[in-house]
């Protein structure tokens, strides 16, 4: 028999630690069955980029449009955001005659998601002034945009994850939800190196082609995602007369189980630290340090590259037992590096260095959004991860969203009143609103830790799950 050439010995002596989500498949949900689902989560991430990334970076330096309204538009999609605790009870209780449960709500979040991005980019030229109405006309036409764009992208990702885990077994759940999760950031990886090069040289036209080709791609995305993925089963959503806990019943239930009101306390201060920044590092690189479109539009692609490092080191830590909070807690150390970086990288006008501190930024995050989702989903009793999974998205989104709004908001007050003098003659900078909220971040940041410490080896109701549960869960 002949002997395997060198390279095949090579890849099939590599070790799991090496693939940290090779025991993420099983017989029910194959590599490629995954991998197709997992689409959806590309879509997502790259609707992302576009609201957080490039979007804002535009309207603030090419369209001159002001620093607060677009870090409240891009907010207003995470109005929604506590909806997906409820969007995920609905979807597991929903009575369909057709027998799915999930498919309907994640293709009814596509189109919505698909709408406000085909809209999306003649909405930004209305918002601009490029247009004979008045202008609360755009403001409208934006916010309506930017509503849409939001509410789809959370309906998709809560029923998207709900229907990865109703696929899996159980004891391969948290691998499986943690493997889309990074997957989301690849997307936005890709997005942001592909929409870069795109816009390098900046017109409307080019912009136009851009946001819609992206409303085309969702669509095309989402649909192979979930293509065959969810079997018909009418005697399963068949309408009984057992009465059915409310959410307001099953989340009660779910709060007594564990010390939630601080775990989830975490999880949104922490999000907040690492979101109030996401409208303006784009901005800073542009205005502070001179990067072109193309440039700052990559440091999407370099922030979520960073975020898919630690989330894979998260995974490798998890997987070896490591306790999720003290993980969580490491990715906030992280994020305070990075924003002290950020700030030195603006005194010095260097490009490379406010580079290393988006990376460090993105690596934290990672860490951190990893290990609070798997603390979640530990904690959580089995028969209601899913809601577990919402409430922390809710959560998360939630914080993200305030903190986006605030960071946009205090940058231009903190910078009107330093551009006045009001400040001292030493603070009356353009870098001075940017670097005020960099600073909040960093304290945010400490807050966190000082929340989260309590919860490290504090099992607590974890502990009386069963232990094939938390075998499972630690192969994350």
């Amino acid at each position: 028999m002949k002997r395997p050439g060198r390279i095949i010995r090579m890849w099939q002596g590599v070790g799991p630690h090496l693939l940290p989500f090779a025991n993420a498949t099983s017989e029910r949900l194959p590599m490629s069955r995954l991998l197709r689902l997992s689409l959806f989560q590309i879509s997502c991430g790259m609707a992302a980029v576009l609201l957080v990334g490039t979007l804002n970076r535009v309207m603030i330096v090419e369209l001159k449009v002001s620093a607060w309204l677009v870090a409240t538009m891009v907010a207003l999609p995470l109005v929604f955001a506590p909806l997906r605790a409820l969007i995920g009870f609905k979807s597991d209780t929903y009575k369909s005659v057709l027998g799915w449960r999930r498919v309907p709500y994640l293709w009814l979040g596509t189109i919505i998601q698909f709408g406000g991005l085909a809209m999306m980019p003649f909405a930004l030229l209305v918002l601009a002034g490029d247009t004979w109405a008045d202008p609360w006309t755009g403001q409208l036409a934006a916010a309506i945009a930017f509503l849409m764009t939001g509410f789809g992208m959370h309906m998709v990702q809560t029923v998207g994850l709900a229907l990865a885990a109703d696929l899996t077994p159980r004891d391969q759940q948290p691998n499986v939800v943690a493997m889309l999760s990074a997957m989301q950031l690849v997307g936005m990886v890709l997005a942001g190196l592909v929409f870069g090069a795109l816009l390098a040289d900046f017109s409307q036209l080019r912009l136009i082609q851009v946001v819609q080709g992206a409303a085309a791609l969702t669509l095309v995305l989402n649909l192979v995602a979930v293509w065959q993925q969810e079997a018909r089963d009418p005697s399963r959503t068949a309408r009984t007369a057992e009465r059915e806990p409310t959410f307001l019943e099953a989340f009660h239930a779910l709060r007594q189980s564990g010390p939630w009101n601080r775990r989830l306390l975490g999880a949104g201060l922490g999000t907040a630290g690492f979101a109030m920044q996401d409208v303006l590092l784009e901005p800073y690189g542009g205005q502070i340090l001179g990067l072109s479109v193309g440039a700052t539009t990559g440091l999407s692609a370099l922030l979520a590259g960073g975020a898919v490092i630690g989330f894979l080191r998260a995974a490798r830590r998890l997987r070896h037992g490591a306790d999720p909070h003290q993980v969580a807690a490491t990715g906030g150390l992280f994020g305070i590096a990075g924003f002290t970086v950020i700030i030195f990288s603006g005194a010095i006008g260097s490009g490379g260095l406010f580079a290393g501190g988006v990376a460090l930024i993105g690596l934290g995050a990672g860490l951190f959004g990893h290990a609070t989702l798997t603390a979640c989903m530990r904690a959580a009793p089995p028969e209601q991860t899913g809601l577990a999974l919402g409430v922390w998205g809710a959560v998360t989104a939630t914080s993200a969203g305030v903190a986006i709004a605030l960071g946009g908001v205090l940058r231009d007050l903190i910078s009107a009143l330093a551009e006045a003098g009001a400040l001292g003659e030493g603070l009356a900078q353009a870098a001075t609103g940017y670097v005020s909220i960099y600073l909040i971040e960093i304290v945010l940041l400490f807050i966190t830790l000082a929340v989260v410490g309590p919860l490290v080896r504090s099992r607590g109701a974890s502990q009386a799950r069963p232990a094939a549960g938390l075998a499972g869960a630690a192969q994350i």
